[in-house]
């Protein structure tokens, strides 16, 4: 089977990067179109006010989607460097696990990477970790990359 589209998630953590690495070499072997998703959590109700006195009627989703945005920002220069040209981004308030979940639903991933970080730690087993949760619920391949030492 030949990939046509490879999503991976990204929180621009270093175990992240090294997902997002694995998924462009994965995307590049294949000629597939690379869909990085980053998933955040807004500001609080305190610092969305100040922000928007200070910036106008945009401030919340300046203040709620820019850490996001220059997370996949990063991803997207460190893909080109893969030979990569298709490459299309989600940013998405939510859960890592729902928006990662729901992006491969909605554009029709044929295969999701994520990395192993959180599978061995106690707060993994007693919580979940995202890379459990998208191979429980993704309705595509999962490629678990190795990323922690």
């Amino acid at each position: 089977m030949t990939y046509q589209l490879v999503a991976v998630g990204t929180d621009g953590s270093s175990s992240a990067e090294r997902a997002v690495s694995r998924a462009a070499e994965v995307a590049a072997s294949s000629g597939a179109r690379l869909l990085i998703v980053c998933a955040y959590r807004p500001e609080g109700r305190d610092t969305v006010h100040e922000a928007e006195e200070g910036l106008g009627e945009d401030a919340f989703n300046v203040v709620g989607s820019s850490p996001a945005q220059e997370t996949l920002s990063r991803a997207r220069d460190a893909i080109r460097e893969h030979g990569v040209t298709g490459i299309d981004t989600v940013a998405a308030e939510g859960d890592p696990i729902d928006v990662l979940v729901r992006a491969v639903e909605d554009q029709d991933a044929d295969v999701v990477v994520v990395g192993n970080r959180g599978l061995n730690s106690l707060a993994g087993r007693i919580l979940g970790s995202v890379p459990s949760g998208v191979s429980r619920r993704s309705p595509t391949d999962v490629l678990i990359v190795h990323t922690t030492s």
